[in-house]
């Protein structure tokens, strides 16, 4: 890759990784678009691990406020507000985890193709649409529970497949449960942080172990650019769902799907 098309990449991933739109679907939608090389899913992690940072400074009060409830947890405290959150997020994380072990080769080599994106984002825009429009909005963070972590995390699995997002997924189940629309997005973000995590952390040794020639030069500047932009999204976002809702993604990834749909036929 060249170094342009790294910034434009790392961009792109940044401004939609915490946008309901699917990063994943852009970073394959892009080269195809452009009819540039697919980048490969060791940029995609490390574009990804940009955006884990700027989860982690944007959210860095609760963050650690997760390490202070799994140290209780560790000391057999598991009845505070903190360590039940911290449990909250790692039974929440199992799902995508244990999926992206036994299923992302494959994903990797048989669904990242536009056609699959444009089922993908249509089906699940029109799912958030109507979860947004009708689930109750009368439940907080504080009320999230163990089985509300475990379904929220079967969704976030899901978001293995390009074109559904992640952050798409979790918010609309969240809103199923009836959580506020900001507290949905709020634990869809910090539920990300454990799973970005173990794949770049995957990612990254599987890279080390292979003798893979890898440009690391380029990983780095894709996850610094993807950091920064990220970390405006993450800001952007958090204020227009709570005022607007998510009706205005759902449109997009409909004309999105069309678009692309229109582009292969």
């Amino acid at each position: 890759m060249t170094t342009l098309q790294v910034i434009i990449l790392a961009i792109v991933q940044g401004l939609t990784e915490f946008l309901p739109i699917s990063s994943s679907g852009h970073l394959v939608l892009v080269p195809y678009l452009f009819e540039w090389a697919d980048q490969g899913l060791a940029f995609d992690v490390a574009v990804h691990f940009g955006s884990l940072v700027a989860v982690c400074i944007f959210f860095r009060k609760d963050i650690a406020s997760l390490i202070s409830g799994g140290l209780q947890v560790v000391t057999g405290n598991v009845k505070t507000p903190q360590s039940r959150m911290a449990l909250a997020i790692t039974l929440g994380t199992v799902p995508a985890a244990l999926a992206g072990l036994f299923s992302a080769t494959w994903i990797e080599q048989n669904l990242r193709d536009p056609l699959v994106i444009v089922y993908t984002l249509s089906g699940y825009g029109i799912l958030m649409a109507l979860a947004d429009r009708f689930g109750r909005r009368e439940r907080n963070m504080a009320g999230i529970g163990f089985q509300d972590a475990l379904i929220i995390g079967c969704a976030q699995a899901l978001a293995l497949v390009p074109g559904t997002s992640r952050s798409g997924v979790t918010i609309t189940a969240a809103r199923i449960l009836g959580f506020e629309r900001q507290d949905a997005a709020r634990f869809s973000f910090l539920l990300s942080a454990p799973v970005i995590f173990l794949a770049a952390a995957y990612k990254f040794i599987e890279l080390i172990s292979g003798g893979n020639v890898v440009a690391w030069g380029q990983l780095a500047l894709g996850a610094l650019v993807a950091c920064i932009v990220a970390y405006i999204s993450i800001e952007f976002f958090m204020r227009v769902v709570t005022r607007i809702g998510l009706a205005p993604f759902a449109i997009y990834r409909l004309i999105l799907a069309a678009v692309i749909l229109y582009a292969l036929v």
